[in-house]
């Protein structure tokens, strides 16, 4: 009696979830080659300049040229496969300055090389639409409060399918003849990939689990005031060089800019003396004043256990880390998510018709 229960809460799970599995497994392990995909197929060819000579001002100044009314959001460094600078600006010209607007521009030239949507421009930024689809389906609040309320489900699917078929793990890792059937097919995948499904699972649920606070719920009446960017009062190049010889081997990856003539920038970026796992575009965080000098940091040693736990967290849940071998793991293992997804759908039917 018992184990029916636990079968048929399994069965349920399973069900419910199913598509939602299948979508996020997909998109997922997609999403393990974000930045790789999207430099090899979207980025314009650039070239290969060190830090010491990116003149970032110059490249500032030329998107303010050209988008005299633009808000100047961010700038991505030069990184990767392909050797460009990545603004994200937001301006009249594109969706009334609602959405956020890319503008490559190769370094040390005043040329802008191409213009696109974020993410929601599904043809020309497809893998920063498929971000968003992964984090929200699209649909803002909603969205988000699915994925924890699916991450939970998801998460009671391993857990009773563990409770199911336990007996039979060590029968499938011994390679034992007796379970290795067609029909055992979705139990198979289920235990090759208990662990790594029981992690994306936790750890996708902990990232979500601000929609079951009641903050959540509160109205959201922030409108963005778009508003023209003021030039830079400082050489970023000169700030970059002294925030190097501060923390030596520190290699910057994104900065965000001011907004106003006395406000703060803030550069991101990481050490290869911090052998952790966290995200090396965002590690480290320093804030410079409006002349340039160092105000604050947040370095990757100074946050708060809760902090650092929270990011372990989110790479472990994305495979930000360990490189080319960690991406494929994260890849493969990916997948067996939507596979039980269809495999569990198709027993299911198979008893549903045999009755």
């Amino acid at each position: 009696m018992k184990k029916k229960i636990i079968f048929y809460i399994h069965s349920i799970a399973g069900l419910v979830s199913g598509i939602f599995i299948l979508l996020m497994s997909l998109s997922g392990a997609a999403l393990v080659f974000h930045e790789d995909v999207d430099q090899l197929l979207q980025y314009p060819a650039g070239s290969d300049p060190s830090y010491q000579q990116l003149n970032l001002n110059r490249s500032y100044e030329a998107v303010q040229l050209n988008y005299p009314h633009a808000q100047i959001s961010s700038c991505d460094l030069p990184a990767g496969l392909t050797q460009v600078l990545l603004f994200t600006v937001y301006d009249s010209s594109y969706k009334k300055g609602k959405s956020p607007m890319q503008v490559f521009l190769k370094p040390l030239s005043d040329s802008i090389l191409k213009t696109r949507g974020g993410s929601d421009d599904i043809r020309n930024n497809f893998m920063s639409w498929l971000s968003k689809f992964h984090n929200s389906f699209h649909l803002g609040k909603t969205g988000e409060w699915m994925l924890g309320f699916f991450a939970l489900i998801f998460l009671l699917s391993i857990l009773t399918g563990f409770i199911l078929f336990r007996k039979n793990i060590v029968s499938v890792l011994l390679f034992k003849k007796a379970v290795y059937k067609r029909i055992n097919l979705h139990q198979l995948i289920g235990v090759y990939a208990l662990l790594f499904n029981l992690m994306i699972a936790v750890t996708g649920f902990w990232m979500q689990r601000y929609v079951f606070k009641n903050e959540f719920y509160a109205a959201n009446n922030y409108t963005m005031l778009l508003k023209a960017s003021p030039a830079l009062s400082f050489s970023f190049d000169t700030a970059y060089s002294t925030i190097q010889k501060k923390y030596p081997g520190f290699t910057a990856h994104v900065i965000y800019f001011a907004q106003s003539s006395s406000g703060n920038s803030f550069v991101y970026g990481s050490r290869p003396s911090k052998p952790y796992i966290h995200s090396k575009k965002f590690a480290d965080e320093i804030m410079l004043d409006s002349t340039g000098s160092i105000r604050s940091t947040r370095l990757i040693e100074e946050n708060s256990p809760a902090d650092g736990y929270d990011i372990i967290n989110s790479q472990l849940h994305m495979g930000n880390f360990g490189g080319l071998v960690i991406k494929l793991i994260y890849f493969v293992f990916g997948l067996t998510s939507a596979l039980l997804s269809i495999t569990g759908f198709l027993l299911w039917w198979r008893r549903r018709k045999d009755g």
